[in-house]
């Protein structure tokens, strides 16, 4: 069922046995947990092309009305690279049905490795007319497995709605674990709930 600003998408697990993802949503607004931080700020990113005035950095300007267009075949590339290996849990696109049409994503691969010679599918991605931030979690199935260790992230468009060749993706944004800063404390955790009780009272 779709509603104005909260459509679905399926995920579906990647070629060789990557974990189903379940039922996600495009929201409105865009929101994260608070034991989460952005993570691509430092990254390189690059596309596999563009259209002139419609590059990578339309996809990192806090400008929902800005767009990345890819101008060449499919699949459509976008790559986020670290300088070092970094934890990443959440990646969150906008996209836009109604504003976008033909240009929407509606399949998309997310992929990770230590760089383009590696990159393994990790999640694939079915949208169904998205408006908004559509979270795309890239944890495990393992309750354990809460993020991902990676250099690279590559997001890959595999289709359009209404079998358009170009995209059209607004923003990007990646998220990672905060790490603890409690003072005399070696470990690093990473849930809430380690957190909490990471002190002596």
């Amino acid at each position: 069922m779709e509603s104005d600003g909260d459509e679905e998408a399926a995920t579906t697990p990647a070629t060789g046995g990557a974990p189903p993802a379940g039922r996600l949503k495009g929201r409105p607004e865009l929101s994260v947990d608070d034991d989460m931080r952005e993570m691509a700020k430092t990254a390189a990113w690059s596309v596999s092309s563009c259209k002139p005035g419609n590059g990578v950095a339309s996809l990192r300007d806090d400008n929902l009305d800005t767009y990345w267009q890819s101008d060449g075949a499919q699949p459509h590339l976008v790559n986020i690279q670290f300088q070092k290996k970094v934890q990443l849990q959440l990646l969150v696109l906008y996209v836009d049905f109604k504003l976008d049409e033909s240009y929407t994503p509606s399949k998309i691969s997310v992929r990770a490795g230590d760089g383009f010679h590696n990159l393994k599918e990790i999640k694939t991605v079915e949208l169904s007319k998205p408006v908004g931030w559509v979270h795309i979690s890239l944890s495990g199935a393992d309750p354990r497995e809460t993020f991902i260790h990676t250099f690279m992230l590559q997001i890959s468009v595999l289709s359009n709605h209404l079998n358009g060749r170009d995209t059209h993706i607004r923003q990007i944004k990646i998220y990672g674990p905060r790490l603890n800063h409690v003072p005399h404390q070696p470990f690093h955790f990473t849930s809430r709930e380690f957190i909490t009780y990471s002190t002596v009272r």
